[in-house]
């Protein structure tokens, strides 16, 4: 199953995908929030770059606190899954993430990517270990997510 992971942040959202097979997850790019006018403009573009590898879900990294609490930050990750759900149909998926980015940070530094280059790619690695986290649980142990509430008509 092709599959698209996102590693949502409030600065930079990395972006993995997999095979058709559903075995090798990949990095694919970074977004930036401050490339963008607006937040709606960047939820559109991430929107069309995860539709563009055609998947058949969308998996994103849920952060968790490590007693399993949620944060504000988890409380944003959810707001974003819900405006996406809307541009996007296709099934989605949480995969709990705690340390990706400093596992994925690891992963750089175990290839001997220079430092300086860390940043640039930092957020597609963390994307390719939630969505190689997800790829790796049976399929009965994938949590989905609740689609969103419908919108209401205007003027109700």
């Amino acid at each position: 199953m092709r599959c698209v992971g996102i590693d949502y942040g409030l600065e930079r959202t990395g972006l993995a995908a997999c095979d058709a097979a559903g075995v090798l997850a990949y990095p694919l790019t970074t977004l930036r929030l401050a490339d963008f006018p607006d937040r709606k403009a960047f939820l559109d573009a991430l929107a069309g770059r995860v539709l563009a590898e055609d998947p058949a879900a969308v998996v994103l990294g849920l952060p968790l606190r490590e007693d399993g609490t949620e944060s504000l930050t988890t409380r944003q990750v959810r707001n974003v899954a819900g405006r996406l759900m809307r541009r996007i149909p296709r099934p989605f998926y949480w995969m709990p993430e705690l340390l990706s980015s400093v596992e994925a940070e690891m992963d750089l530094r175990e290839a001997g990517l220079a430092r300086r280059r860390h940043k640039a790619v930092l957020d597609q690695q963390a994307a390719v270990r939630i969505l190689a986290s997800f790829l790796a649980l049976p399929p009965d142990r994938r949590q989905p997510v609740a689609p969103p509430p419908p919108t209401p008509a205007a003027g109700v």
